[in-house]
């Protein structure tokens, strides 16, 4: 019974479920249809709101494209009047100057004709003159210009001659003042060097152990090192002879050595030179790093260091040639201040400018020049190598420069006490500078003076007159310099004096 009663419960609760889910679905479709009416009539109000928007959007890109292509119409017209105004006032002006023209041929051919009638004038006046006077036109003409050039040759001569003089003065004036402004400001000491070297033993016993055995350790030493070993009577003292610097500095590093150690034998010998040769080369590189320092000059090339180097232990006339390229260096930078170009370049040039005489020795050609082609390699610029090959003048000089390096390289070498010369040789100069200026015909007396850098030249007056004079020392000058060698340079000075004497009785 209770089962039939569940049954009867079960369904009847099936049934009321099954018309409580068809009554809340027919209402919720109702609801649903109801929101797509309302979602459509939406979108369909949405879409003419946005072609009335797009049509009114179209209108007005339309007004504007119309209102600028008739602005742009307007202004092409506008454009298109000024070009034809401009074209016809074009063909008033062409029209214009066809008329000028045609006038100016009329006005050509009237010249012309004048012209013709003017040069017949003057072939008539010519006749006319010619047979009154005489003589040719040529031979007027030829008269009338021998004679102008007479006076103007007179004349040129005199104004170069006061020219000249007015320009001298001044410059030597100012160089003068240069000059000595140059040397006051270099202080750079000068050291001779001479062609031996001493070394000091600690007894005479110590000159036996460096002769050896029947001579074979002096034998030794001089074959390795080049040099000569003079072992004579003076207590205590070896002399150390040899005209190349390095190889004496050599021999004398190696010497001192063998006398510390006292093992003296060719072996020990061999084996010491060696040893100084790494020094002294050492000692080389260092001195061209301190050159460089002391004129404060950067970039060179390591083989330019070595060769500034090797110039502490190369002379010249007695003269240290690093010691007298820094000199150089100095004056050149000094005058290169005072005219006003750049000191460190002149500097440079002038330290550099011997450098060819670290391997002359080993080297065809004079110095410059090859200190030139070292410095070309090297990098260096072209004004400074320029400088090096012209500074005795093995190539012309061009530049300032060049003329700055040859005067300071002078300056150096000429100066009180920078060199030594053999008596000999300074009196021979002394002569054969009397003897070129003696063998021109007007001369009458000369005088070399100044230990050889001035020469003084009287003439005789009634054989020369006062504009040949001039001449006369331009030619002496040319003469010694193309058949002497001399440091620095000789000044040329010709004087010419005519006296009248009277005496009053």
């Amino acid at each position: 019974m209770k089962i039939m009663i569940y049954i009867l419960i079960g369904i009847l609760g099936g049934a009321i479920a099954t018309l409580i889910d068809k009554f809340i679905g027919k209402s919720l479709l109702n609801k649903a249809r109801s929101k797509l009416l309302e979602a459509d009539k939406e979108i369909k109000n949405k879409r003419r709101e946005l072609d009335l928007e797009r049509k009114e959007e179209f209108q007005r890109i339309k007004t504007e494209l119309e209102q600028k292509t008739e602005r742009e119409r307007e202004e092409i017209h506008q454009l298109s009047q000024r070009l034809i105004e401009r074209e016809e006032r074009l063909d008033h002006r062409l029209q214009d100057f066809e008329k000028r023209d045609r006038e100016l041929f009329l006005e050509e051919k009237e010249l012309e004709k004048e012209r013709e009638k003017i040069e017949l004038l003057k072939i008539k006046q010519k006749q006319e003159l010619e047979r009154i006077a005489g003589i040719s036109t040529e031979e007027a003409k030829r008269i009338l210009l021998e004679r102008v050039k007479e006076e103007v040759k007179e004349e040129a001569a005199q104004i170069i001659r006061d020219v000249e003089k007015e320009t001298k003065e001044i410059a030597d004036e100012k160089a003068q003042e240069i000059i000595a402004t140059a040397i006051q400001r270099c202080a750079v000491d000068r050291t001779s060097e001479l062609a031996v070297s001493t070394i000091s033993l600690p007894n005479d016993e110590m000159k036996g152990r460096v002769i050896g055995r029947e001579g074979r350790n002096i034998r030794t030493f001089e074959a390795l090192t080049g040099v000569d070993l003079i072992v004579d009577d003076t207590p205590e003292t070896i002399a150390i002879s040899c005209f190349d610097p390095l190889r004496r500095k050599i021999a004398e590093v190696s010497l001192k050595e063998l006398i510390t150690d006292t093992r003296i034998h060719p072996a020990r010998i061999e084996e010491i030179v060696e040893k100084a040769k790494k020094e002294v080369e050492n000692m080389v590189k260092e001195e061209g790093e301190r050159a460089t320092i002391d004129m404060r000059i950067n970039n060179l090339s390591p083989e330019i260091i070595n060769l500034l180097g090797k110039l502490r232990f190369r002379t010249s006339f007695g003269q240290n040639a690093l010691t007298h390229s820094k000199e150089v260096a100095y004056i050149a930078s000094t005058i290169a201040a005072e005219i006003g170009i750049d000191p460190t370049q002149a500097k440079r040039a002038g330290l550099l400018h011997d450098i060819g005489k670290a391997v002359d020795r080993e080297m065809e050609g004079p110095h410059a020049l090859i200190g030139a082609n070292i410095a070309e390699e090297c990098g260096e610029s072209s004004d400074i190598v320029h400088a090096i090959a012209s500074h005795h003048e093995d190539k012309p000089t061009q530049t300032i420069l060049d003329f700055i390096i040859q005067a300071a390289d002078a300056i150096s070498a000429a100066r009180p006490g920078a060199r030594k010369e053999v008596l000999e040789t300074y009196l021979k100069r002394l002569e054969k500078l009397e003897k070129i200026a003696n063998s021109f015909p007007a001369v009458k007396q000369a005088y070399a003076l100044r230990a050889g850098r001035e020469i003084r030249i009287l003439v005789q007056p009634e054989k020369i007159d006062d504009l040949r004079v001039t001449e006369l020392s331009r030619e002496i000058a040319r003469r010694i310099k193309k058949e002497m060698v001399y440091p620095g340079q000789i000044k040329v000075i010709v004087i010419r004096e005519f006296r009248s004497v009277e005496y009053a009785k």
